[in-house]
């Protein structure tokens, strides 16, 4: 027994294609370049950088470990793999929340402070150089604006 047919896939128009083509090369590139440039510069990974700044930007320089991990658009497990080598570097440590045991925290050492502090402005640098340079304040800001709908689209859908 087949399935019933799904319906007919709505492909994009030319015009569509013609501003998907961009979108889906920028979504490769651009990470790639940001992520160059901090190892380059830091011996980082972009997303080490994301939680080491996630954390330098939070009360006490602590959060939870899911709320790090979501604020560093990554998974639990990817981040306990990368907290874990931050932790070995002497940037994090990982302590039992005091409000409520069943939550790890993870937090900020001065160490990693001080990691942050010289890894920032080569990163600034670089959003600067390769995304704000190349639009207007205003464009910029549609631009968030876009990315935060588009977000909230991925954060609510079943793509499972």
């Amino acid at each position: 027994m087949s399935a019933e047919p799904a319906d007919p896939p709505r492909w994009l128009t030319t015009a569509e294609l013609s501003a998907w083509l961009p979108v889906g090369g920028l979504l490769l590139r651009l990470p790639a370049a940001l992520d160059a440039q901090m190892q380059r510069d830091s011996g980082l990974s972009h997303f080490e950088y994301l939680v080491l700044a996630n954390l330098s930007e939070a009360p006490d320089r602590t959060r939870r470990m899911s709320a790090l991990a979501a604020l560093a658009n990554g998974s639990l497990s990817r981040l306990s793999h990368v907290v874990k080598r931050l932790e070995g570097k002497g940037w994090v440590e990982r302590r039992a929340c005091p409000d409520d045991g069943r939550y790890t925290n993870a937090v900020l050492t001065d160490a990693g402070w001080e990691k942050v502090l010289d890894s920032a402005p080569g990163h600034v640098e670089a959003v600067r150089t390769l995304v704000l340079d190349a639009l207007s304040p205003e464009e910029f800001a549609r631009f968030g604006d876009m990315a935060r709908r588009i977000l909230a689209r991925l954060d609510s859908a079943d793509l499972g």
